[in-house]
């Protein structure tokens, strides 16, 4: 614990150059007398560290000393704090972690280099959740991340879509975000499946460890299980005709992606309306998602679909209807 703290100590002087010692004690959450034997114990090792008296004092170190991050070019440590993500850190229970990690890394960088880390925080935020959709409340993630790092056991209580429960015992591989939202990618049986982390009602971490299948490839595994999510979450086609304007409100309200394969095969009529074929997740789901388009789409195909429109549309006239 006290090479850690002394470790800290150290490149907190050198990235920030002169500190006093009631700054460094609440930096690393210690007395002011620690801080004080700490700076001894620093000398001693012979780190050129050296105190200035008065009330501009304070500690710092030697000019040009500094430590080294070996292996690390400068554009490759600036590009770190890029990637770094401070609050999925923080829901893993790595929040201290990586900032220790970020602290290692600005003291590793030349001065110069220094601020051109430093002006990434402040130029770049990476928010992850999507708009008007709050991040999954995940009381157990800190937990899972625990037992997928130490190959340990877990038996969780997790409910399902349909609301109902059940108990698994699971060897959990690995932990992946997607969307604001955690997912477990764990072993149950002999098969590797995905549970959400915001699911789990109950966690036990087993004293029982498990051997991860050495040629398990998250990376792959969630690749081929998000392409396969959406093979199923569509089951139906609709055939629609799309104004000239509409293509825009068509991407916001089925996805870049779905538009785009879409219109590779639309068909151009005689009024400048496009005809094409989108994927739906079902004809009950595809009324809700496709009025949203107003007057620039018209479905003609399927007929339960049009019908459907059809009377919420009669349903939406008579309830503005004049009065």
């Amino acid at each position: 614990m006290r090479a850690g703290r002394l470790l800290s100590l150290l490149l907190l002087l050198q990235t920030r150059g002169r500190m006093t010692a009631p700054e460094l004690a609440a930096e690393l959450e210690v007395s002011v007398r620690t801080v004080y034997r700490d700076m001894e114990a620093l000398s001693a090792a012979g780190v050129p560290v050296y105190a200035d008296r008065g009330p501009a004092g304070g500690y710092q170190l030697l000019d040009g000393y500094r430590t080294r991050l070996n292996g690390l070019s400068p554009r490759e440590a600036t590009s770190l704090f890029l990637a770094g993500l401070p609050g999925p850190a923080a829901d893993l229970g790595l929040g201290e972690v990586a900032a220790a990690a970020e602290l290692k890394v600005l003291a590793a960088l030349p001065p110069e280099r220094r601020s051109q880390a430093a002006r990434i925080r402040e130029r770049f935020h990476l928010d992850v959740p999507g708009w008007y959709r709050a991040a999954d409340d995940v009381p157990f993630l800190a937990e899972v991340a625990d037992a997928v790092w130490e190959e340990r056991v877990v038996r969780l209580l997790y409910r399902r879509w349909g609301q109902t429960e059940v108990e698994r015992l699971a060897h959990p591989y690995g932990v992946v975000l997607k969307g604001g939202s955690w997912y477990l990618a764990a072993k149950v049986g002999e098969t590797v499946r995905t549970y959400r982390v915001g699911r789990i009602l109950k966690l036990e971490v087993l004293p029982e460890r498990f051997d991860r299948d050495p040629s398990f490839d998250l990376v792959g595994f969630w690749r081929r299980f998000a392409a396969d999510f959406a093979a199923r979450m569509y089951t139906a086609e609709a055939v629609v005709r799309l104004a000239p304007e509409g293509e825009g409100l068509l991407r916001y309200t089925l996805g870049d992606e779905i538009v785009a394969k879409a219109m590779v095969e639309a068909e151009i009529e005689p009024d400048g309306w496009l005809r094409l074929t989108v994927p739906v997740e079902s004809v009950r789901h595809a009324r809700w998602v496709l009025l949203r388009m107003g007057a620039q789409l018209e479905v003609l195909a399927p007929a339960e679909l049009r019908e459907m429109i059809a009377e919420t549309v009669a349903e939406l006239s008579r309830m503005y209807r004049p009065r």
